[in-house]
C-alpha cells in the first residue's frame, strides 16, 4: 500500500505539472465538452470525424494541437483517480488489520470533487473562480496523498532511531515553539499558491515584464484592486486569455510578487532559527530541503519575468510551488516524529549505603 500511496504521489505531480502545460499554451478549452472531446473518446483528427465535432460544436472548431493537450490531461487525471480508487478500495479490504483507512477513504470522494472542477471549468468555460479552486484542488489532493504516502513509509519502516536522530531528544523540546511557527509558515506559502492560481486564472504573469520594478513603477499607481480581485465575475462569457482590464492583472501580479517576498522573509528567518536548533542531526537535511526548494522556486518566479513566460519555465514554477508546499508538510511531518519518537529517560538504579535509590 506504501508503494502505490507513492506512485499515487508522484502521478499527482504529473497531473499538476500537465494542468500547468494545458493552461499556459491556452488548450483549456482544446475540447468543449466533458469528459469526451467533441463526443469522441480521442480528439478527432480525420477529415470525417472533424467534420462530426464542427457540427456538433460550431462555435468551437476543432483544433488538434489544442485538443491534445486537453485530454493528455484527462487521462493522467482519470489513471490518477483509478489508483486512488485502489487504494481506498485496498484500505477497506484491509481496514481490521491496523492499516490507514479514513484518509484514502476521504482522498478518493476528494478527487471524485476534483473531477467535477474539471468539468466546470470547461463548461463554465475557465471561469477564475472555478480554476482557481480547481488548482487549489489539486495541490490538496497532492497533498494528502504525501501525508498518507510518509504515514505508510513509517509504519513500514517502524519506530526506529538512527544513531544521529537520538541526538534530537536534547533539543526536541526547543523544537515544540517552533512548531506553531511552522504552521505559519504553511499558511503562507497556501495563500501564496492562492495568489498563483489567481494570477494564472486571469492570465496576470504577463502583466508585468520588468524587475523589481512593475512597468517602470515601484507601485503603480493605476492599479485596480477591486476589480483584479472581484470573485463575483459572471458565469457565462469565454475568460480564455481573460476578461479582466489591464489595471486589474497588474494587481493582481503585484501581490502575487508582495506575497513571494513575504514568505521568502518569513521562511528565511524560521529556517534559520530552526537550523541553529538540529544541525547535526537528521533533522537537519529536512531544512536544508526546505530551504534549497524555496530558493529554487523564488529564482524560477524571477526566470519567468525576465524571460517572458517561457513554457518550460513556468511549467517548473508551477511544480516547484508543489514541492515547496510538500517540503514544507514533510519538514511538520519530521518534526512530529522526533516529537512522538523521543525515548524517555531511563530510570536508573544504585545503591548507597545498603539503599536503594532511584535517580
Amino acid at each position: 500500500m506504501a508503494k502505490l500511496s507513492l506512485i499515487a504521489t508522484l502521478l499527482a505531480v504529473v497531473v499538476i505539472m500537465l494542468g500547468a502545460w494545458t493552461r499556459l499554451v491556452h488548450a483549456g478549452l482544446g475540447c468543449p465538452d466533458w469528459p469526451g472531446c467533441y463526443g469522441f473518446l480521442t480528439v478527432p483528427q480525420n477529415e470525417a470525424n472533424i467534420a462530426i465535432a464542427n457540427a456538433r460544436f460550431p462555435e468551437t472548431p476543432v483544433d488538434v494541437e489544442k485538443g491534445w493537450p486537453e485530454m493528455i490531461h484527462r487521462y493522467a487525471a482519470g489513471f490518477l483517480g483509478l489508483v486512488v480508487f485502489g487504494l481506498a478500495a485496498y484500505a477497506f479490504l484491509h481496514r481490521k488489520e491496523g492499516l490507514p483507512f479514513r484518509l484514502p477513504m476521504f482522498i478518493a470522494g476528494f478527487i471524485v470533487l476534483q473531477g467535477a472542477f474539471g468539468m466546470w471549468t470547461v463548461t463554465l468555460k475557465l471561469w477564475p473562480q472555478v480554476v482557481s479552486l480547481h488548482l487549489l484542488g489539486g495541490f490538496t489532493t497532492l497533498s494528502l496523498l504525501t501525508l498518507l504516502t510518509l504515514r505508510l513509509r513509517a509504519m513500514v519502516r517502524g519506530p526506529t532511531l538512527t544513531d544521529a536522530n537520538r541526538k534530537l531528544p536534547k533539543v526536541s523540546q526547543s523544537l515544540d515553539r517552533f512548531r506553531s511557527w511552522l504552521y505559519g509558515g504553511l499558511f503562507l506559502v497556501i495563500v501564496q499558491i492562492a495568489l498563483g492560481a489567481w494570477t494564472a486564472a486571469n492570465y496576470a504573469a504577463v502583466a508585468c515584464t520588468d524587475l523589481p520594478t512593475c512597468q517602470g513603477e515601484w507601485w503603480p499607481a493605476d492599479m485596480d484592486f477591486q476589480h483584479g480581485f472581484d470573485i463575483t465575475q459572471h458565469v457565462g462569457p469565454n475568460y480564455l486569455g481573460g476578461q479582466l482590464t489591464a489595471d486589474g492583472r497588474v494587481a493582481i501580479h503585484v501581490t502575487h510578487r508582495v506575497g513571494a517576498i513575504v514568505v521568502l522573509a518569513y521562511m528565511t528567518v524560521f529556517l534559520a532559527l530552526l537550523w541553529r536548533r538540529v544541525k547535526g542531526t537528521l533533522m537537519a537535511r529536512h531544512v536544508v530541503l526546505v530551504a534549497g526548494v524555496l530558493t529554487l522556486q523564488i529564482l524560477l518566479g524571477l526566470a519567468n519575468i525576465v524571460f517572458h513566460i517561457p513554457l518550460s519555465v513556468a511549467v517548473a514554477h508551477n511544480a516547484m510551488g508543489a514541492g515547496l508546499l510538500l517540503s514544507v508538510i514533510n519538514l511538520i511531518w519530521r518534526l512530529h516524529l522526533a516529537r512522538d519518537h523521543q525515548p524517555e529517560t531511563a530510570t536508573q538504579h544504585t545503591t548507597m549505603n545498603d539503599r536503594e535509590v532511584t535517580a
